[in-house]
């Protein structure tokens, strides 16, 4: 997806671990995915540079679509759907 698009996609579930350092965000992600439903989209709010590579390998390896991270002021927006 395009920054543009990102940024205009509404999540059905957000994780702020904003306030978390790795792995904090990563586990915050796993529990949070049992909460949706397949297709549908989750948002996690991270500051810890290590979540921008951890999520899209977690979900590509689980089965689900990375949609792409936009850089936020000191912090990451990294969106998935569940697959």
């Amino acid at each position: 997806m395009t920054t543009e698009e990102l940024q205009n996609t509404t999540a059905d579930k957000v994780v702020d671990a904003r306030g978390t350092a790795c792995p904090g965000p990563l586990l915050a992600a796993k529990k949070a995915i049992g909460e949706i439903s397949s297709g549908q989209v989750m948002e996690i709010l991270s500051a810890d540079e290590g979540t921008r590579r951890d999520i899209p390998k977690w979900a590509t390896k689980k089965g689900h679509e990375y949609l792409g991270t936009i850089e936020d002021s000191g912090f990451f927006r990294i969106f998935m759907k569940k697959g």
